[in-house]
């Protein structure tokens, strides 16, 4: 596709109010994609939101409640929250107000006031800037890529829904580091100081009903002191004075949930092409530098941490692990839902939800992204089922269930270490991770044990008893910890030696299942 530099007059307008730029799923499964206004006309015939990676959907649903502390549609309480839930207050008034709010204010590529932009990077945009993939989170990876940066100055356009939701991750997800762009030769030098994005190392929880409209209603909050702050348009727009770029400044304090939820984390510009009138608006250029600083309340800002560690006294939110898959935390979710007194959980704990459909009411979607200091590595989410009618047997139920899937790990290990003992009698010590690895299962077994959890957990939401599904549990990972442990030990030689390394390991293993300091379940018995 050919594409052209608009002039001014030229320049597209693109409107994500008017414009599709939401994925969804109907209530019929159906996968279509709609404009913010329709999102909230249609909030309750969607059954989700259905973006590319997980990222980019609790962005989209950062934004839509800034929408809506915007428009003032929230409780002022928890007992009025708890009567919205119930209720299933409409969101009517949300799209009254956002379609009646000036046109200028809400156009990604205006020349003054751009969506969620500064157009104070426009006279360094057409040098500075690189192709729209430096946008893309997980496409940028460390804002190099490769040594000459071929890649990021590739200039195939981006469609602008597309450019839309990376702006919006952008602003949420961003990582550290230095930006691609002369900080002296343009807005000074702490423009270069890419910071932290607001929820970058740390797990968001999102709770999940069965509707958008039950979604966007269950994360809504009372706003402390009853003050919801302005909404973040664009750089230029607020009646705050931003940042400058001179010097570091200090962290920002919010001045509400409208704010908070829709903060500029990044200083972005993006750059239009000019297309036929029937093909969608592209985006041919980006410039990316620092954005907003801002100092986080956590009695205010953080409605949804959980508080899992402490760290030098102060706790610590749950934070996203390359190496230990979310499910296995599974049982700090379930633990602030039943502990916490305040905040999304506290809220959580004491709703009560109308008995109609079929399953868990809500679930609790927990995301986060691993990132290697400026280089983003992958996402990680979760999906736990909750019903606080059941809230202290998914407790137990998590936590046992983490506890038996720990145990036959470690099972696995120590069957390993009993083959490697026999295979490699005088082993290098440097040798002894990669022998060791040859034998190890657990790298099948981790994955393999997800799926069996989380029908646990969907069990326990139904109403079934923890005992006896902690036992259905136990049986089905002991039997494929197993399995597993057989496959790894198969290629041994049918020699003396690789008979004896395959016997040890396997009886190994059967004693750690019956040793007295195993769980009951995997024993065979009830948990008392």
């Amino acid at each position: 596709m050919s594409v052209a530099r608009p002039s001014v007059e030229r320049r597209p307008v693109w409107d994500p109010r008017h414009q599709p730029c939401a994925p969804a799923i109907t209530d019929e499964g159906e996968a279509v994609e709609l404009s913010l206004l329709e999102v909230f006309c249609r909030a309750e015939q969607l059954s989700a939101l259905s973006c590319a990676t997980p990222g980019e959907g609790v962005a989209l649903v950062e934004y839509l409640l800034a929408i809506c502390f915007a428009a003032e549609a929230f409780p002022s309480s928890a007992a009025e929250w708890c009567t919205w839930v119930g209720e299933g207050r409409g969101l009517d008034g949300v799209a009254e107000w956002l379609a009646g709010e000036p046109d200028d204010g809400w156009n990604l590529f205006d020349l003054d006031r751009p969506l969620g932009q500064n157009s104070d990077l426009a006279p360094y945009l057409d040098e500075y800037g690189t192709g729209p993939a430096q946008l893309v989170l997980e496409r940028v990876g460390d804002y190099s890529q490769f040594f000459d940066h071929h890649h990021l100055e590739h200039s195939e356009p981006l469609p602008a829904a597309e450019a839309f939701r990376a702006l919006l991750t952008q602003h949420v997800y961003g990582l550290s580091g230095r930006a691609r762009v002369s900080g002296k030769a343009t807005l000074g030098p702490s423009l270069t100081n890419l910071a932290a994005g607001r929820l970058q190392g740390r797990i968001r929880v999102v709770v999940q009903g069965r509707t958008v409209g039950d979604t966007l209603r269950l994360n809504l909050y009372p706003p402390a002191g009853g003050e919801v702050g302005k909404f973040n348009r664009s750089w230029t727009t607020a009646d705050f004075p931003r940042r400058g770029f001179k010097t570091k400044p200090p962290g920002r304090v919010t001045s509400g949930p409208a704010d908070l939820h829709s903060s500029l984390g990044r200083s972005v510009l993006l750059r239009p092409v000019s297309t036929a009138e029937d093909e969608p608006v592209m985006v041919d250029r980006v410039l990316i530098g620092a954005g907003e600083l801002l100092s986080l309340d956590p009695e205010r800002d953080l409605e949804d941490a959980v508080f899992a560690k402490k760290l030098n006294g102060h706790g610590k939110p749950l934070w996203p692990s390359p190496t230990r898959a979310l499910w296995r935390d599974a049982h700090a979710l379930y633990s602030a839902a039943r502990e916490a007194d305040k905040g999304l959980f506290g809220r959580l704990r004491d709703l009560s939800f109308p008995r109609d459909g079929d399953g868990p009411p809500c679930t609790m979607w927990a995301v986060g992204l691993i990132a290697n200091k400026t280089l983003a590595i992958s996402w990680t989410d979760g999906y736990f089922p909750y019903a606080p009618s059941q809230g202290e047997a998914l407790c137990e139920a998590s936590r046992r269930g983490s506890d038996i899937a720990e145990y036959v790990a470690r099972a696995l290990e120590r069957s390993a270490y009993a083959a490697w003992k026999i295979v490699y009698p005088n082993p290098k010590p440097a040798d002894r991770g990669a022998q060791m690895a040859r034998f190890d299962a657990r790298r099948e077994f981790w994955p393999a044990a997800e799926e069996p959890f989380y029908q646990l957990l969907d069990q326990t939401a139904r109403g079934e008893p923890v005992p006896l599904g902690l036992l259905d549990y136990a049986g089905e990972l002991r039997l494929m910890a197993a399995d597993f442990l057989k496959q790894r030990l198969d290629p041994l030689p049918q020699n003396e030696k690789g008979h004896r390394a395959r016997a040890r390991a396997e009886q190994r293993f059967r004693w750690d299942m019956a040793d007295k300091k195993a769980p009951a379940e995997l024993r065979g018995e009830m948990h008392t």
